[in-house]
């Protein structure tokens, strides 16, 4: 291609992006046509949306990747997508109250309790979404799986009640939360990124110290994921060391005690 070409094709995809227009080619158009059969495209998207998709690529074929891949010893499938999502994300976003009735952990069922969803989360381990939610009545921040709701229901809410109630959500949060200094050990420097990929689902600051040459990377996370942190630190090991936090000392130091009487040397 020679220069005069190229720049042609820069000033056309230039004014396509500026319009907000994207090309894709047959291969992605048949893919994503694919995509839209399966079960889980209904709970994704709306049905207008669907159908005017399912429209645009009507004369698109499918992939037939049955004749590429074979499925073997398939496991249970979980799907990440959860119907109430979009719902649940609509009324966060319109800043709304909810009425929820949902199972509590002994099976029984609290009927339409009142509140204000606040976020919502997704557990990689147990590969599952929370909802977190204020609940009014009871003032407190209540975490509700959404496979355990049964029904949920939007009621509006005046501007200043909820920017109240959202004041009190983060002072509850911010009481809740709990934070700690972490050292990067100055030789393990080089794995920074790995170090922080695996804090990087919480609110974390990063500080250098060009005399040192140490790195100490601040992190804060709710209470309850003392647990996780901990799994965390124990799994980069020599890597960091926990520079403020007396708690969490003494919990690693609980731990490298008992491991060493487990496996230290014994006596002859």
């Amino acid at each position: 291609m020679n220069p005069f070409e190229k720049i042609f094709n820069y000033q056309i995809i230039s004014k396509l992006d500026d319009s907000g227009t994207f090309m894709v080619t047959s291969h992605e158009r048949s893919w994503l046509k694919t995509m839209l059969s399966d079960v889980a495209a209904e709970h994704a998207f709306t049905p207008e949306t669907l159908s005017k998709l399912r429209s645009m690529l009507e004369t698109d074929p499918l992939l037939r990747m049955e004749e590429r891949l074979v499925q073997k010893a398939r496991s249970k499938v979980v799907h990440v997508y959860h119907p109430l999502l979009r719902q649940l994300r609509r009324s966060i976003m319109s800043h709304n109250q909810i009425t929820l009735s949902f199972l509590a952990k002994d099976g029984n069922l609290n009927a339409r309790q009142s509140g204000i969803p606040y976020k919502l989360e997704y557990s990689m381990v147990k590969r599952e979404w929370y909802l977190l939610w204020f609940h009014l009545s009871r003032r407190k921040l209540l975490t509700t799986r959404l496979n355990k709701i049964v029904d949920v229901q939007d009621m509006e809410l005046p501007p200043t009640q909820h920017e109240q109630l959202q004041a009190s959500i983060r002072r509850l949060i911010d009481r809740r939360a709990m934070k700690v200094a972490i050292e990067v050990v100055r030789q393990y420097n080089e794995e920074l990124s790995r170090i922080l990929y695996a804090f990087s689902c919480f609110d974390k600051k990063v500080q250098y110290d060009a005399e040192t040459h140490i790195y100490t990377v601040h992190l804060t996370f709710p209470g309850e994921e003392q647990e996780y942190v901990l799994s965390k630190l124990r799994f980069l090991g020599k890597r960091v060391r926990i520079a403020e936090s007396d708690y969490l000392k003494s919990r690693m130091l609980n731990t490298a005690n008992m491991a060493l009487d487990r496996y230290g040397q014994s006596d002859p």
